[in-house]
């Protein structure tokens, strides 16, 4: 039985999705973002919550707050990183293990935008766009004004606008293309491949100086298409399957059972306009293997 004024389990499970949802889109990282769940949880337990009026806006204000410490400290690792950064992914499908509230706001590609705001840039835009939280509040957590909080989510929004813009295909067609560039990569296929790329595609990788990948984003239909295929001959997987990731198909690739690339794409009239191929071990370790 609880006591009066404390967190009751039944609360918490409810507003947990929250907690970690805010956690996550400030932070683009799972392990980041479940330290501070816990944090906030331990905290909240804690506390006296006899005069919190609102428990979700209370939770998400200290995850929030939490999570701006967190991204400011984590700044200069970030900007040592070996290669493209790449947010770790979410298991959004049937079977995931975090809960989160799920939107455009978790998509990969919008996350990926999200990591060149600032830290209070990105506070103020996920909890004003996302959890609709007044500019007074949000201030309290940045430290500042309202106005100031204004103009931080302003520019954010600014910032993220075109990949809100970007048409988005539907999971059965990000499905579909995802399973046709494995099979002509396997198979050796350029002219199936460059077929299923945008002329303009961007390639992006993010081994993390863990394993090899490539530095720099690599442009261009046919530069893409050659690279997935010496990969693929270098590497030599064994197994693959589709498993849903930040609301969206992805292409998970093993060999001995052991995942060595997680494939998420961006794709406009059928072909694939951006291919991000996290590689770092570290980052899905949480998926496990097959």
């Amino acid at each position: 039985m609880e006591l009066p004024g404390t967190l009751a389990t039944a609360d918490w499970e409810a507003h947990r999705p929250a907690v970690f949802g805010a956690a996550y889109r400030i932070l683009g990282t799972v392990a980041e973002a479940e330290d501070v769940t816990q944090e906030v949880w331990l905290r909240a337990a804690a506390a006296d919550l006899s005069e919190v009026q609102d428990l979700r806006a209370w939770l998400v204000t200290l995850a929030a707050r939490t999570s701006y410490n967190v991204l400011k400290s984590a700044r200069v690792r970030r900007e040592s990183y070996v290669g493209p950064w790449l947010p770790e992914p979410l298991l959004t499908g049937p079977d995931a293990a975090a809960q989160v509230l799920m939107d455009e706001s978790v998509s990969t590609a919008m996350l990926v935008v999200m990591e060149t705001l600032s830290p209070a840039e990105r506070v103020a835009l996920v909890l004003h766009d996302v959890f609709d939280f007044p500019f007074s509040r949000i201030a309290q957590v940045l430290g500042g004004t309202p106005t100031a909080s204004r103009k931080h989510a302003s520019r954010a929004r600014a910032r993220v606008a075109a990949v809100k813009e970007r048409p988005r295909a539907s999971k059965v067609e990000t499905e579909r293309v995802l399973k046709a560039f494995k099979a002509a990569a396997d198979a050796g296929d350029m002219a199936a491949l460059v077929e299923l790329l945008h002329p303009e595609a961007v390639y992006v990788a993010d081994g993390g100086g863990k394993v090899t990948a490539a530095r720099r984003p690599v442009l261009g239909a046919e530069p893409v298409a050659l690279l997935a295929v010496r990969q693929i001959q270098l590497r030599r997987p064994d197994a693959f399957q589709i498993i849903e990731v930040n609301g969206q198909p992805a292409l998970a690739t093993y060999r001995g059972g052991e995942l060595v690339w997680l494939d998420t794409v961006e794709i406009a009239d059928g072909r694939i306009t951006a291919f991000r191929r996290l590689a770092n071990p570290e980052k899905f370790a949480h998926i496990g293997h097959i």
